[in-house]
């Protein structure tokens, strides 16, 4: 029981709450910044050892659109984690401090974008195993099914969203992921709470809108290969 929370609950927990750590460069610097940041590539070795069956199964059994889907996710989060640790150790000024690679403006540049895509498509890769997750918290914590929990659970979502949206445009997180530039940088000096809030409001309405996305085209799938074999 400990060990299915630690892997599939503590640990992406941990690896998440790194990342958005990580995202208030301006209120670590950088030496903090640097050792979250390692520390969320080593607990993300430590994630793929402990789902390494996954990559034997990628090759078993049918791709219908929901997989399809979440191999395009799997592999977008491949490059930009592999972009993000790359251009982190070309820059780093701490950990690495001895091997400093170069301090270019344009490195500097991608590793910040490949960070918040990074943030945006691990969101979407919590949404894809989220029944999953809810399965071994209810494992976990003894849920038993309930309706009025689940009822509970969906205006949570709902609201989710709706902070997500606001969040999204708070931050303005789009024109960081169009490689864009923006003149408002948040103030640390003023408050920091909102800021982790922000982001994770982000987060959870990313991950609670890909987890009802992903099971469209389930039900979708199913339709369409009952529709072939003679079903409704």
């Amino acid at each position: 029981m400990l060990r299915l929370a630690t892997d599939r609950l503590l640990l992406p927990a941990s690896m998440a709450a790194l990342l958005l750590l990580s995202l208030a460069y301006w209120w670590l610097d950088n030496g903090p910044h640097e050792i979250f940041g390692t520390a969320m590539f080593g607990l993300l070795a430590w994630h793929l050892y402990t789902n390494r069956r996954w990559f034997l199964k990628l090759l078993i059994g049918r791709y219908d659109a929901r997989r399809w889907a979440i191999m395009v996710i799997h592999t977008w989060l491949a490059i930009n984690m592999a972009v993000l640790l790359a251009t982190s150790v070309l820059i780093s000024r701490s950990v690495l401090s001895f091997i400093q690679f170069t301090d270019n403006v344009s490195i500097v540049e991608l590793h910040w974008f490949s960070a918040y895509w990074v943030a945006m498509i691990i969101a979407v890769h919590v949404g894809s195993h989220w029944t999953r997750v809810m399965a071994t918290t209810g494992t976990v914590f003894d849920f038993s099914p309930s309706r009025i929990r689940t009822g509970v659970f969906r205006i949570v979502a709902v609201i989710f969203v709706a902070l997500g949206a606001w969040s999204f445009a708070v931050l303005g997180v789009s024109t960081k992921l169009m490689f864009g530039y923006s003149i408002e940088f948040w103030d640390f000096t003023a408050s920091v709470t909102p800021f982790f809030a922000h982001w994770t409001a982000v987060v959870a309405g990313v991950a609670i809108l890909s987890h009802y996305s992903l099971a469209g085209l389930r039900s979708s799938g199913k339709l369409h290969f009952q529709s072939q074999n003679g079903g409704i």
